[in-house]
């Protein structure tokens, strides 16, 4: 399946940056993972029998929803793109109900970054970009935000 930067550019236009949703959408599903692992491991050390199947099917509920978690999280993850271009910004998310956000780069007129401190930590963040005349649009929780916001402002 092609990209859609790769399905939308101009003659003459060029993919200068991309970037995607950070890998912190996938907390959740670490957390259920590691979760059903020291239920199962529990499982082993118990020697009640009530217990060990109590131990069993909670591991079993959590890798369930661990299961989903990661599904969710890959799923935003494939569906999410965010590129600069020579011409204009362009951020996509969506598969069957696509939402595309595309602003030329000359009525960009300011950048804002929002960082929490894992965010600063972990190299993740909210982009506001704000047009001329074009409005505001917020792209959120995208792996590193400032390298991002460097590539639409530096021409």
């Amino acid at each position: 399946m092609a990209r859609y930067i790769d399905e939308i550019l101009q003659p003459g236009e060029r993919v200068l940056y991309s970037t995607n949703a950070h890998w912190i959408f996938y907390i959740p599903a670490i957390v259920a993972w590691i979760l059903a692992l020291v239920l199962f491991v529990l499982s082993r050390q118990a020697t009640a029998d009530g217990l060990v199947l109590l131990c069993l099917v909670a591991a079993g509920l959590a890798a369930l929803a661990a299961s989903y978690w990661t599904l969710k999280g890959w799923f935003h993850r494939f569906t999410t793109e965010t590129d600069v271009t020579n011409l204009r910004v362009v951020h996509k998310t969506g598969f069957i109900k696509r939402r595309t956000f595309e602003m030329a780069l000359d009525k960009v007129e300011s950048v804002d970054v929002d960082q929490t401190i894992l965010g600063r930590i972990l190299n993740y963040g909210d982009v506001t970009i704000r047009g001329v005349g074009e409005g505001i649009e917020t792209i959120r929780t995208i792996a590193s935000p400032l390298a991002f916001r460097s590539s639409i402002t530096t021409r």
